[in-house]
Parts: C-alpha cells; sequence; structure tokens
C-alpha cells in the first residue's frame, strides 16, 4: 500500500532521487491546506454585505474549513492505511476543487459553510496528511530540512491567494473568485499522482536471457499486499511524550490562526486601503518562506535535533510575545512592522511541528498519531477564530483578542519546555537501558545512522514501536 510501503518493503529512505519530487508536492499541498483557509479571508466583507451577516458568521467558513483539514485526520489515516496515499489525494483534489465550485453558486451562508468548508476543507485534508506521510517515507537523515522546506508552501502560497484573490474579488466578485480558485485546487490531483510507492521502484525487472522477471516483481510486491495492519492503532498515545504535545498543540491551535484570519479586516476597520490590507498577508508570507527553510537547516543540526522540542517550545514563545505588538498597532507601518516578526516566528512554529511530532512516535506510527493529532486539534480550531470574531461583533475590540491569543501561546511554549524536560528526567534512565537491551535481541531501527534520540520526548514511543510491529 502507499502509505506503507517504504516500512514494508525494507527500502530505506532515498533522502533525494524522486523523493525531492514527492516534496514539491507536499510544498503545494502544505502551501493549499495551511494558506487558503487564511486567504479566504479576503473575500469576508463582500460575504457579510450580499448576505446580510456578521464577522463572526463569515470567520465560520475558514474555522470550519481548518476544522475539516484537523478532524478528517482519523478518516484520512484509515483510508490511507486502506487505499495508498496516491489514491486518497486524488480523491481528495477533486473533492477541494468540487467544493469551491460549488461555493460559487451559494445563495446563503449556510450553503457556504457546506461547499467551501466542509467539502473543501475535506478534500485538503484527504491530501495534506498523506503528503506528509509520504515526505517522511523518502526522507530521514535530511527529514527537518525536508520538513522545512514543504511547510515553506504555507507562507508562498499565503503570499500568492491573497492579493490574487484581492484582484479575482475586483474583477469577477467573490462568485468568480470562487470558481478560478476552485480551478486551481485540482493542481493537488496531480500532487497525488507523484506519490509513488517507496517499494514500487522496479528492481531486478530483467531475468536471465534479458526476459522481464515478473516472478521477482510478484515476490517484491507481495509484502506490500499480504500484511495485515491495524487502520487507526491507539496504542500511540500510550506515548507521555505524544499526550504532552497533544495537550500542547490543542492550545496552541486555539490561537494560531485568528491573528491570521482576522488581520484583513482589522487592517481595513484601522482605514487601511483594501490592497494594501491584502498586502499584510504577502508580508508574512514572504518573511515565513525564508524562515521555515532556515529553520529547518537549524533543526537538522546535530547537536540541535536532540533539542528540537525546546527550540518548538521557544518558536511558540516567540510567536505569543509578537501579537502582543501587534494589539497596539493602530497604523500601516506598525501592521507591516508586527508582519515582519509574525512571519518570522510563526515560520519557526509551522516548520517545527510536524518534525517534533514524527521524531516522538517515528514514521511506522506517523500515520496513526497524525491523525490522531488533528481530530483533537480540530476541537481548537472550531473554538478560536469563531469565538474572536464574536468578540470583534460584541466589543469592536481587536486588542483583547490579541492578549488572548499572546496568553495561550506563550502558556503552551512553557508548558510543552517544562514537561518534556520532566518526562525526559523520569524516562532517560530507562530508556538507555532498555536501548542497551534492544541492540542485543532485536533489529536495528528502520531510522538507522542517527544513533542519538531525535528530541528528548521520544523515550515513550519504544513500547508503541513494538506494539505496532506485532
Amino acid at each position: 500500500m502507499g502509505a506503507s510501503a517504504g516500512d514494508k518493503s525494507g527500502a530505506a529512505p532515498p533522502d533525494g532521487g524522486w523523493g525531492w519530487i514527492v516534496l514539491l508536492s507536499c510544498f503545494m499541498v502544505v502551501g493549499f491546506s495551511y494558506a487558503f483557509p487564511k486567504a479566504v479571508s479576503v473575500y469576508f466583507k463582500e460575504l457579510m454585505r450580499d448576505f446580510g451577516v456578521g464577522y463572526s458568521d463569515t470567520a465560520w467558513i475558514s474555522s470550519i474549513m481548518l476544522a475539516m483539514i484537523y478532524g478528517s485526520g482519523p478518516l484520512s489515516s484509515i483510508m490511507v492505511n486502506k487505499f495508498g496515499c496516491r489514491l486518497v489525494m486524488l480523491i481528495g483534489g477533486l473533492l477541494a476543487s468540487g467544493g469551491m465550485i460549488a461555493a460559487s453558486f451559494a445563495t446563503n451562508i449556510i450553503q457556504l459553510y457546506v461547499t467551501a468548508g466542509v467539502l473543501t476543507g475535506m478534500g485538503l485534508a484527504l491530501n495534506f496528511q498523506p503528503s506528509l506521510i509520504m515526505l517522511g517515507r523518502y526522507f530521514d537523515r535530511r527529514r527537518p530540512l525536508a520538513n522545512g522546506l514543504a511547510a515553506a508552501g504555507s507562507p508562498v502560497f499565503l503570499s500568492i491567494l491573497s492579493p490574487l484573490g484581492q484582484l479575482l474579488l475586483d474583477h469577477y466578485g467573490w462568485r468568480g473568485g470562487f470558481l478560478i480558485t476552485g480551478g486551481l485546487l485540482l493542481n493537488c490531483c496531480t500532487c497525488g499522482a507523484v506519490m509513488r510507492p517507496l517499494g514500487a521502484r522496479p528492481k531486478g525487472d530483467q531475468g536471465a536471457g534479458g526476459e522481464p522477471n515478473t516472478q521477482g516483481k510478484s515476490r517484491e510486491m507481495l509484502p506490500q499486499e499480504q500484511p495485515k495492519k491495524k487502520l487507526l492503532d491507539f496504542s500511540v498515545l500510550r506515548s507521555k511524550g505524544l499526550v504532552i504535545y497533544i495537550i500542547a498543540k490543542f492550545v496552541v491551535v486555539l490561537g494560531l490562526f485568528v491573528p491570521t484570519i482576522l488581520l484583513v479586516n482589522y487592517a481595513k476597520d484601522q482605514g487601511v486601503p483594501d490592497h494594501e490590507a491584502a498586502f499584510l498577508l504577502s508580508i508574512i508570507g514572504f518573511i515565513d518562506v525564508f524562515a521555515r527553510p532556515t529553520c529547518g537547516l537549524v533543526a537538522g543540526l546535530q547537536w540541535m535535533r536532540p533539542k528540537n522540542a525546546y527550540f518548538f517550545s521557544l518558536a511558540l514563545v516567540f510567536n505569543g510575545l509578537t501579537n502582543l505588538g501587534a494589539a497596539r498597532c493602530t497604523d500601516y507601518t506598525g501592521l507591516v512592522i508586527f508582519c515582519v516578526f509574525f512571519g518570522l516566528s510563526y515560520g519557526m512554529v509551522g516548520s517545527l511541528q510536524f518534525e517534533v511530532l514524527m521524531c516522538i512516535v517515528g514514521s511506522e506510527s506517523f500515520p496513526s498519531a497524525l491523525g490522531l493529532v488533528l481530530l483533537i486539534e480540530a476541537v481548537a480550531v472550531l473554538i478560536g477564530p469563531p469565538s474572536a470574531g464574536r468578540i470583534v461583533d460584541a466589543y469592536k475590540d481587536y486588542e483583547l483578542i490579541f492578549y488572548m491569543v499572546s496568553a495561550e501561546l506563550i502558556a503552551a511554549g512553557v508548558f510543552l519546555s517544562v514537561a518534556s524536560y520532566c518526562c525526559l528526567g523520569r524516562s532517560k534512565p530507562e530508556n538507555t537501558a532498555t536501548a542497551k537491551e534492544n541492540d542485543v535481541e532485536a533489529d536495528p531501527p528502520l531510522t538507522s545512522g542517527n544513533p542519538q534520540p531525535l528530541c528528548p520526548m521520544e523515550g515513550g514511543g519504544n513500547e508503541n514501536e513494538k506494539d505496532s510491529v506485532e
């Protein structure tokens, strides 16, 4: 199957080759998944006017879209384990495109919730998770850099989709803009088509005398079709590191997306012209696109990889502090300065979040762990942006929102670092003894070439991997 070919076939991650094409596809998918729900906010003023609704009502469009991306995690995990990454991504691309095309014919806000929110969000979810899984199959030693480069898709697409959306709105209205972006989302199908299973590469095609070695091919493909695998492995929740990560990410997601979703309307309410307000998201994207690969390079350094959980905590605190500055911005210059620092800190968070998760659970358990993490985060996504929109409608006060977001991110960063340190202190001696026994009794791990733990929270994953293999 596509999701597990690399592991089940015994093929080592190539850290290159076709992996660069997989990385490019993941770059595009991450770009659409993260940037599109934020960039659609440029249409909110027009939707409010056409449907006679408030800001909190229109904010539900982005929230439902993000909630579907997160909340469909377990379903995506099950489909990937059952059908493979390629087919799931092709279906997702069609759903994402069809949702936006159908949204262009909506006559009320509820229809937008169903089409742009549910259908498009589900389609993006079926692309987002499989692309990350395939990236983990193709990269090991260069995985932090690969994650950083893939995560750069979010700022690149945000810097493009936001001004593009304003341009489409000016020339074709929101209906024409939705129709055209629906066509753009068909590119997700192309991204899915290139997700070649790692174990499906032909080896030894020619037998004696130059005849095709079909018997050898059958034996090579057999391990990918026969093993029984859990569609969703809940045993990953036994990992203390994963539980800590889930709690921290829940608090993070409550406020992480709120500033970018509110920013355009915040600027417009401050008297900033529409095009300059939309350009603020492009500034965030421009800074972010350099921050993510750079952060990925730093996270991939040999001395840094065991400390990536603390590096992630630092990024969360930094992002929280930048939101404190936004609360006092009342002119365009101040908003531009905020966007520069926010783009830097936001890029650090985006580059590290899945790298830390991968190093906690390992590539074998990553599909199930990611699905469960995204499901729990979906609840936070449904709470955060709509609540912020309701506060804006009720009090016309953005300052309070930025203070709340800042407190959530700083608290999450402090909790993650303190809990990780305590977990590491309790489990390190036991894990060291276990590792010595495994060196004698067990086969070497799949992620060879890196004898030291990838992050301090990794200690709780050894038992889970054993259960998963059994």
